[in-house]
C-alpha cells in the first residue's frame, strides 16, 4: 500500500491491517506526520504537534506487536485528542495563550485509557478559548476541510478539523457547553472503536456510574426493523432551520422509515429553549477562572470576557430558573425516550458559517453566535448523542443529524446511526483538500 493512502483508511480498516501485521505502526504514523506537515498550515487543526513521542510510540508499537503482544484494536492507531486533556509532559493550553507553557504532570483519565489500548497520541488538536465559545480563538482559528472560509464549530473546532481532514484516524472532542460528546470519528464503527476504549467508570470522577461497558461494535448490525424512532418537529420545523437542512433531514426520516424503523413525529416543547437555557446555566467558568478574571481580565478573549462576566453577575433567581427549566427539559425528553428508542433532529439549524473576525459583544443578537446549534437539549437531558452526515447543501457543505437515545443506551444509537450509513453514500465523500 502506498504510505500517502493510509491516511484516507477508516480507523477499523487500519486496526484491522495492524492487527494482521500488513501495514507497520511506524509506516502509519510517519504517513500521519507527513499529511499533518503538509496541510496543518491550511487547516490549524493542531496546537501541539507530538512527532518525536509518535514515532517512539509506533516503535513501542511495532514491537510489542511482533513479539505477539496486540493489546487490542487501537493498538497503533493514531488519534488526536482535544487541547482540553491533560497530558502529562505534553503542553495543554485550554486554547489559551495563558496556559501556552503549561505541562500537566499526570494524564487525564481518558489518556490514560488511551495509551493502555496501545493508540499513538499524534498530537493536541486546537480548541476555542477554554472550551466555552463557539468560534472565538486565541490561536489561529481552525479551518473546515470542506470550504477553508468557513469554521468546523466549536469547541472542539480542531478535532472536527483533523479528522476530517484525514490528519488523524479518529479524535477526541469534549463537551463544556453543549456540543461534542466525544469521539469525533469518520464513520459510526470508527466512533465505537473509540467510545469502547474510554467507556466506563473513573475513580477520579465521582459523577461516573460503575456499569459494566457494552461491545457496541457488536450491535452495529445495520438491523433497525421495529425500533422506534421520534422526530423532534419543534425544531425540525423551527423557523431558525434553513430549508436544506430540514429538506436533508426530512429525507433522512424517508431513509429510517425504508429501514423498516416505526418513525413518528414528537413534540418536546421546551427544545427550542435549550440554547438559552444552557447559556444561563454557564456561571461555573467564571468561578473555575476566577483569578484569572481578578488579576488577567484583558488577556482573555472578548467572547469568554463578556461571558464570564455576565455569569459572575448572573442573579441566583435567574440561575435558579434556569436549573428548573433544565429538569422540566429533561423530563420531557425522557418522557419521550420511553415513547421512542431514539430522538432525531438537525444537529445545526445551518451549515458551517464563514470565519469572520470576533465582533465586538454589544448587542444581544451579536451574544447568540452559536444560536445555530441545536445539540444542548441531549447535554441538558444527560442522555447519549450522535452527530451523522445526511448530506450535503447547494454548496457542498455537509448537513448534521443528531441523534438522541435513553441513558446508558449508546448501542442503540450507535445501531440507528450505523443502519442510516450504510443504507446512504454520503459516508463516502471526501472533502477537496
Amino acid at each position: 500500500m502506498d504510505k500517502a493512502d493510509i491516511p484516507h483508511l477508516s480507523a477499523t480498516e487500519l486496526s484491522e491491517l495492524i492487527r494482521k501485521r500488513e501495514v507497520s505502526p511506524m509506516d502509519v504514523v510517519e504517513a500521519y506526520l507527513e499529511r499533518i506537515d503538509l496541510l496543518n498550515d491550511k487547516l490549524n487543526a493542531y496546537i501541539t504537534v507530538c512527532h518525536g513521542e509518535a514515532l517512539e510510540a509506533a516503535r513501542q508499537a511495532e514491537q510489542a506487536i511482533a513479539l505477539g503482544n496486540y493489546l487490542g484494536p487501537m493498538h497503533g492507531v493514531p488519534v488526536t485528542v482535544k487541547d482540553q486533556a491533560h497530558t502529562k509532559g505534553i503542553r495543554t493550553t485550554f486554547g489559551s495563550p495563558i496556559f501556552a507553557d503549561f505541562v500537566p504532570d499526570e494524564d487525564a483519565t481518558v489518556i490514560s485509557k488511551l495509551k493502555a489500548s496501545g493508540a499513538i497520541l499524534l498530537g493536541k488538536s486546537n480548541m476555542t478559548e477554554f472550551g466555552t465559545t463557539g468560534f472565538s480563538h486565541q490561536f489561529d482559528t481552525p479551518r473546515n476541510p470542506w470550504d477553508l472560509e468557513r469554521y468546523t464549530g466549536g469547541s472542539s473546532s480542531g478535532s472536527g478539523a483533523a479528522t476530517a481532514g484525514f490528519l488523524c484516524a479518529t479524535s477526541l472532542g469534549e463537551d463544556t457547553g453543549g456540543s461534542t460528546m466525544g469521539p469525533i470519528s469518520r464513520t459510526v464503527a470508527d466512533c465505537a472503536l473509540t467510545i469502547q476504549t474510554i467507556a466506563g467508570h473513573d475513580p477520579k470522577d465521582p459523577f461516573t456510574w460503575q456499569c459494566p461497558v457494552p461491545d457496541y461494535l457488536r450491535a452495529l448490525d445495520g438491523d433497525i426493523r421495529g425500533l422506534k424512532v421520534g422526530i423532534i418537529t419543534d425544531l425540525l420545523y423551527s423557523e431558525r432551520v434553513d430549508r436544506e437542512v430540514r429538506d436533508a433531514v426530512v429525507q433522512a426520516k424517508s431513509v429510517l422509515g425504508e429501514l423498516e424503523a416505526e418513525v413518528e413525529d414528537v413534540s418536546i416543547p421546551l427544545a427550542v429553549h435549550a440554547q438559552t437555557i444552557s447559556s444561563a446555566l454557564r456561571v461555573e467558568a467564571p468561578v473555575t477562572y476566577g483569578e484569572l478574571l481578578r488579576n488577567r481580565l484583558q488577556e482573555i478573549g472578548h467572547d469568554n470576557r463578556i461571558s464570564y462576566l455576565v455569569g459572575s453577575v448572573l442573579p441566583a433567581q435567574a440561575y435558579y430558573k434556569a436549573q428548573k427549566l433544565r429538569v422540566m427539559l429533561r423530563q420531557q425528553v425522557l418522557a419521550a425516550l420511553e415513547r421512542f428508542d431514539v430522538l432525531v433532529l438537525p444537529t445545526s439549524a445551518s451549515v458551517a458559517p464563514k470565519v469572520e473576525p470576533d465582533p465586538v459583544i454589544d448587542s444581544k443578537e451579536k451574544a447568540f453566535r452559536n444560536s445555530a446549534s441545536l445539540t444542548p437539549i441531549f447535554s441538558l437531558a444527560s442522555t447519549p448523542a450522535l452527530s451523522i452526515n445526511c448530506g450535503f447543501n447547494s454548496q457542498g457543505l455537509p448537513i448534521g443529524l443528531q441523534i438522541g437515545g435513553r441513558i446508558f443506551d449508546e448501542e442503540t444509537v450507535l445501531k440507528v446511526a450505523y443502519a442510516y450509513e450504510q443504507s446512504t453514500p454520503w459516508h463516502n465523500r471526501k472533502p477537496p483538500l
